[in-house]
């Protein structure tokens, strides 16, 4: 019978683990100039509660998946590898050859409504 209780427990907690998680990539984020300039990458991104995310020219749908921030890229979702620690978010795998860092700077900026957030490739035909 506890066995049913601590499963109960953890099922009712882990929509709760996942909005903080969440929460904690929601903002500005500034590229760390520690890593290199030279370091391939956009420099800002700002990730927002509406699962949009953009970087320079570009808006992205996102999501979370365990421990990876999935990204709508051409039509079909990318896998980063996401860790956040305070303000340091580090993304890896994917397509990135090395891991990349950001800090947060600020809280997202609001999505204009001229830009869609793009569809997602699990309920959008090809």
């Amino acid at each position: 019978m506890k066995l049913v209780w601590i499963v109960g427990a953890l099922l009712l907690g882990a929509p709760a683990l996942g909005a903080a998680q969440q929460q904690a990539i929601l903002g500005t984020w500034q590229f760390d100039l520690t890593q290199g300039p030279k370091k391939q990458g956009p420099r800002t991104v700002i990730v927002r509660a509406d699962s949009s995310a953009s970087y320079g020219n570009e808006t992205v749908r996102w999501r979370l998946v365990g421990d990876s921030l999935a990204l709508a890229l051409g039509g079909e979702w990318v896998n980063y590898r996401l860790k956040v620690k305070g303000k340091r978010l580090t993304l890896s795998g994917g397509d990135l050859t090395e891991p990349v860092t950001f800090d947060l700077v600020g809280p997202p900026s609001t999505r204009p409504d001229s830009v869609p957030v793009p569809p997602d490739p699990d309920t959008e035909p090809s």
